[in-house]
C-alpha cells in the first residue's frame, strides 16, 4: 500500500480547490445546513487522520459519512459500538475452513474496519478493550491477527461519534486515546429553518443523492499536496505558542490556563493545526499558511487535548472557552 505522503502528485492547488468544493456541494445535496461540520470532516478526511463527532442522537451523523463515501466513491462500513463488543468483531478473526479437496487450512476472515470510511458509532459504549483495537488501526493503519499483519485499505478515515447526553453504561476515552483524533467536532442542532428543510428532504416521494466526483486515488493525491504547502516560519512559532500557552505551567501561560487547566496540548496537537491550516490554506486558493488558518483550525484541534482540573469543571468552564481565552492572549507577532 502507498502512504498519502509517497503518492505521486499530478493534481494542482487549484484543482484541490475545485474538487474539495464538489465534494463538499454533493455533500450539501443530502445534509441540510452543517456547514461547517461539513468543511471539518473534509479537512480532516484530507488530512488523512480521524475525526470525534459529539452531538446528540438523529443529526444524521451516519448519513454524513455514507454520503461522503458514495461522492468520492469508496467503501463505507458502519461499526455499531455496544459493551459486547469483541476487537475480532472490528478487525476480523481467523477461521479454518476446507479446500475442494477436503484439506484444512486457516483462512483470515476481515472484520468491517477493512473499508475506506468506517463509522464507528457510540464509541464509548464499548470496552476499553475493544476501544484500543480500533484506535490501534486508526493509528498503524493496519491489524495484527495471529502474528500476521493485514494493510487496511487507502484512503483510511474513521468518524467515531459519542453522544455527550446519556453516560450511563460507557467508558469514556483516556485523554491518551483521544489526542488520536484529528478534530473533536461539536455537531450543533440545526435551526428552526434548516428543520422544515429536513422534514422536505426526507419525508417526500423523492430522495436526495449525491453523485461521485471523486476517487481514492484522487484523494491520497490531495492527501499528498496538502502536505507541500509551505508555512513561513513566523506563522510556524505563532501555532507553538499556542500550544505551549495550554500549559499551566508554562512561563507564557494566559490566566485561563493556569486557572482552569491540569494538563495541555500535546505536540500531535502542534502537528494538527499546521496540517489543518494548510488544507485551509489551499481550500481558500492560496499555497501558504496565514495566521488566520491556524486560529481557524484551533477549536477542533485542540478542545480534545486540553484536560480541565477540577475548578473548572466545578465552574462550568468548558475546553472551548479556554481554547478561545488563549487565542485571545496570544498575539501574533
Amino acid at each position: 500500500m502507498t502512504n498519502a505522503a509517497d503518492a505521486a502528485i499530478t493534481i494542482t492547488p487549484e484543482e484541490f480547490r475545485q474538487r474539495a468544493q464538489q465534494i463538499e456541494a454533493e455533500v450539501a445535496q443530502v445534509i441540510v445546513g452543517q456547514h461547517e461540520l461539513i468543511r471539518q470532516v473534509i479537512v480532516t478526511l484530507l488530512a488523512g487522520g480521524n475525526a470525534l463527532l459529539e452531538g446528540v442522537p438523529g443529526l444524521a451523523k451516519t448519513t454524513l459519512v455514507r454520503t461522503l463515501a458514495d461522492v468520492i466513491d469508496c467503501k463505507f462500513s458502519r461499526i455499531q459500538f455496544t459493551p459486547d463488543l469483541m476487537p475480532a468483531d472490528i478487525v476480523g478473526t481467523t477461521l479454518i475452513s476446507e479446500d475442494e479437496h477436503g484439506h484444512k487450512m486457516f483462512r483470515f476472515e476481515p472484520g468491517p474496519i477493512f473499508a475506506n470510511l468506517v463509522l464507528a458509532d457510540e464509541i464509548n459504549r464499548a470496552t476499553p478493550k475493544t476501544q484500543s483495537a480500533l484506535l490501534e488501526a486508526m493509528q498503524e493503519r493496519t491489524v495484527t491477527v495471529a502474528k500476521t499483519i493485514h494493510q487496511l485499505p487507502r484512503p483510511f478515515f474513521v468518524l467515531a461519534t459519542q453522544n455527550p447526553l446519556e453516560m450511563e453504561g460507557t467508558y469514556p476515552l483516556p485523554e491518551a486515546q483521544l489526542d488520536r483524533f484529528f478534530f473533536k467536532i461539536n455537531v450543533a442542532f440545526p435551526s428552526a429553518a434548516e428543520l422544515v428543510e429536513i422534514a422536505q428532504r426526507t419525508t417526500s416521494a423523492r430522495q436526495p443523492a449525491a453523485r461521485h466526483v471523486a476517487d481514492g486515488s484522487i484523494i491520497m493525491q490531495m492527501q499528498a499536496l496538502a502536505r507541500t504547502v509551505p508555512i513561513a516560519s513566523h506563522v510556524l512559532a505563532y501555532a507553538a505558542r499556542l500550544i505551549t500557552a495550554t500549559h499551566p505551567e508554562s512561563k507564557d501561560a494566559p490566566a485561563i490556563t493556569r486557572q482552569y487547566v491540569r494538563y495541555g496540548a500535546s505536540p500531535r496537537g502542534m502537528q494538527t493545526l499546521i496540517l489543518a491550516g494548510k488544507i485551509l490554506a489551499l481550500l481558500d486558493g492560496r499555497y501558504n499558511v496565514s495566521f488566520g488558518d491556524i486560529r481557524l483550525a484551533a477549536l477542533p484541534a485542540l478542545r480534545h487535548r486540553v484536560v480541565l482540573n477540577f475548578e473548572a469543571q466545578a465552574e462550568g468552564v468548558s475546553a472551548d472557552e479556554v481554547v478561545k481565552g488563549v487565542l485571545e492572549a496570544v498575539k501574533e507577532e
